[in-house]
């Protein structure tokens, strides 16, 4: 020991004792992280355990090592814990607002992706949002389907106006539809298949 001190300067050897401990907080945290998938995984063959929770407990126990390693080797370079948490903390406030702030997009997008996908309705079809069996809701001719609403033009009898409904709608409420073909039986009183 003294003779690797005589042979590296003072700042060099606080250096390489940090680098040392800093790879020593890895590795255990490396190798801990390897005991605990491979007791996983051990459990997993004995007990009859679904593979659709073990892969998420693992890697959350994954993230977990790791996380604290990586809060060790900080605290080691100097970095204080509260700072950590309070930003952590901080970031992790923002990020909740700002996902509550834009998940009304965000649903509305994903609706137009599974209008798009699935094909509840058209363009060209009549379609009616039923608030409840006995109070009819919006009714109109699909005439756009965008990434956050559809526009319907209203029957002639309703005004004739454009309404813009968000997408998410049609996932919320129950949807009465007429294929293009159909309106025309449907406005005369006979009964038009829905599908």
């Amino acid at each position: 020991m003294e003779a690797l001190r005589s042979l590296l300067p003072g700042q060099w050897m606080d250096a390489f004792w940090l680098g040392l401990q800093i790879l020593l907080i890895l590795a255990l945290a490396f190798v801990l992280q390897r005991v605990v998938a491979r007791t996983l995984s051990r459990l997993g063959q004995r007990y009859p355990l679904p593979p659709e929770l073990l892969v998420p407990v693992r890697g959350g126990l994954r993230w977990l090592i790791m996380g604290s390693a990586l809060l060790f080797v900080l605290e080691r370079m100097g970095v204080s814990a509260t700072v950590l948490w309070t930003a952590l903390s901080g970031f992790v406030a923002v990020a909740a607002v700002a996902f509550f702030a834009i998940w009304s997009v965000l649903s509305n997008l994903l609706c137009a992706v599974l209008i798009f996908t699935v094909g509840p309705f058209r363009i060209g079809d009549v379609v009616e949002l039923v608030d409840t069996l006995d109070k009819p809701g919006v009714k109109g001719r699909v005439i756009a389907i965008n990434l956050l609403y559809t526009t319907l033009m209203e029957t002639p009898e309703a005004g004739g106006a454009l309404v813009q409904v968000p997408n998410s709608q049609f996932f919320q409420k129950s949807v009465r539809r007429w294929r293009g073909t159909e309106v025309q039986g449907a406005n005369n009183g006979t009964s038009a298949e829905t599908d």
